[in-house]
């Protein structure tokens, strides 16, 4: 959910909802407005005068978060409030995320007659589909490479903030810590409009279990993660982990800035040792603190994202949570954007052209202490969707390009393959009545009377948690007993997560010009670059790097 993206073309987005609501919208009567449960950032020891500011714009003070610095304010002029010298910014407590979605795989169109249900028979101490996963053979993520010295540890605990996971699958339910998992958000059949949002409730409140994922998108991310060796479909980088789910995301894939940061928050309190965000917080594409082209409302929303995100990063690396991010998928050089154009996508309709600079960033990718991940192909080509730029990229990992010729992968194959939700592959119709794939792009596995449904995707989500489970294998060989089971620095992580990469320079030419006709100019040394950071994660090195 770390990636850019949209229903079109080459990319499978995931929109999340945001804004400050309709009354936000230029033009809006202040006075006509409703009254609201908003997020009201407040500075350091500025928590009474906050109040004060609340109760004196007519708004009551329903709760309040001390740990990040926020007050929830149920109010109908949250402008009135943000005007106060102690408040840095207001945002509404509503959904306003959006998964770093994924570029659309085969399967979004649907082809009879191309079922696959054979294995490609992995080597010794792998697992069946273990011959598909050229992503693992990239990294070194192999029975003769790190599985062979460093698997993780059931000590390690890996959240994953996503759409959920499916802790029921085969593939997912050994490794899934179900006693410490949480969802952190309700679902929301319709939208303000009466539009289908999320769909029918299928649990008492909305909320679902916190081992369920109705979109897909978070157990494919945990199973690249931690997927166990256990004779059954694929494994993952680091597959004797724990995978803790930290729901952040609906079922429709929308995400909440304050369920974000209660994931993070209770990361930390709980000793998760490191998360992964394949997301981005919306409505804004692009976090301006004091843009002209924006509405004083839009402003203070945007400073209340970049506030309430910069705080519970902050806090969770202090309690020591490695935080890793995927960078996005629009092809975009993230230090040259000069407009914005998709922002604010909530309500639909209201996006509006913009200018923007590199002081406006996306979150939270570009944030300081994240480590933001861009995605290759199975050529090792930096996949054309990626994001990238010299400051923004940390280090690259294979996350699938469909369009990434001269290998011996061809289409849906030159994608990811993970662990899917079998609800999901039915209510998209990917696979029939009997359980059987109706399209290349899913895999149905079984052994000893047991099935598992995987299926190819790609994006810088997919790629993301590559670096994660190496994350965990590094956590796992040198992190010390602690809250959770193990403890580690996540900047002494880091550092060794760089450490262990393999350096990757830019192309030659510099400037690479894909099939579609754009052109991306790769920029920096071998040792970091805007295309491959650092270099490509090594699971194989990081099994063996020195302290």
């Amino acid at each position: 959910m770390y990636a850019r993206g949209r229903l079109a073309g080459a990319i499978m987005s995931i929109t999340m909802l945001g804004g400050l609501g309709v009354a936000a919208l230029p033009g809006a009567a202040a006075a006509a407005e409703p009254a609201q449960n908003y997020l009201v950032f407040y500075k350091d020891g500025g928590s009474a005068a906050a109040q004060r500011a609340a109760e004196a714009a007519g708004g009551t003070v329903q709760g309040r978060d001390d740990k990040l610095g926020y007050l929830v304010v149920r109010a109908s002029d949250p402008e009135k409030i943000g005007a106060d010298p102690s408040v840095v910014g207001v945002t509404l407590d509503r959904p306003i995320g959006k998964t770093a979605g994924a570029p659309a795989t085969s399967g979004a169109s649907v082809s009879a007659g191309t079922r696959r249900t054979e294995h490609v028979r992995s080597a010794p101490g792998g697992d069946p589909l273990s011959g598909r996963q050229w992503d693992m053979k990239m990294i070194g993520a192999t029975p003769t490479g790190s599985y062979a010295k460093a698997r993780g540890s059931r000590k390690v605990l890996v959240g994953v903030i996503d759409t959920g996971v499916d802790g029921t699958h085969p593939d997912i339910a050994p490794n899934f810590n179900r006693a410490l998992s949480r969802n952190f958000v309700v679902d929301q059949p319709t939208d303000e409009n009466g539009k289908t949002l999320d769909g029918p409730c299928e649990h008492t409140g909305c909320k679902d279990p916190a081992d369920v994922d109705d979109d897909g998108h978070g157990t494919h991310v945990a199973s690249t993660i931690g997927s166990p060796i256990n004779g059954l479909g694929v494994s993952g980088v680091a597959p004797d982990v724990s995978l803790v789910n930290l729901r952040a995301g609906t079922d429709s894939g929308f995400f909440f800035l304050k369920p974000t940061m209660d994931a993070l928050e209770y990361a930390a309190d709980v000793g998760v040792d490191v998360v992964n965000m394949s997301f981005y917080v919306d409505p804004w594409t692009f976090n301006c603190e004091n843009n002209p082209s924006d509405t004083n409302r839009e402003r203070l929303e945007q400073r209340a994202i970049l506030e309430g995100m910069r705080r519970a990063v902050k806090y969770a690396r202090a309690h020591g949570v490695t935080l890793v991010s995927a960078i996005g998928n629009e092809g975009l050089d993230l230090g040259k954007v000069k407009s914005d154009t998709s922002s604010p996508d909530f309500p639909k309709g209201a996006e509006k052209k913009r200018v923007v600079d590199n002081t406006c960033i996306n979150v939270p990718a570009e944030l300081d202490g994240v480590i933001s991940v861009s995605s290759v192909g199975p050529g090792g080509r930096k996949a054309s969707y990626s994001d990238y730029g010299v400051e923004q990229t940390d280090i690259a990992a294979p996350g699938g390009d469909m369009f990434d010729g001269g290998t011996d992968f061809k289409g849906a194959s030159r994608e990811i393959l993970a662990a899917a939700p079998e609800n999901v592959l039915r209510a998209k119709g990917l696979i029939d009545a009997a359980g059987k794939p109706k399209t290349s792009s899913v895999i149905r596995d079984c052994h000893d009377g047991k099935c598992a449904y995987y299926q190819y995707m790609e994006g810088t989500s997919m790629a993301a948690p590559h670096v994660t489970g190496v994350a965990a294998l590094i956590i796992g060989r040198f992190g010390k007993p602690g809250k959770g089971g193990l403890q580690m620095d996540p900047a002494q992580v880091e550092r060794l997560l760089y450490a262990a990469a393999t350096p990757k320079g830019c192309p030659a030419p510099r400037t690479y010009r894909y099939g579609t006709g754009e052109s991306q100019l790769c920029e920096g040394p071998t040792a970091k670059n805007g295309f491959f950071g650092h270099g490509l994660v090594d699971a194989a090195r990081a099994a063996t790097v020195a302290p």
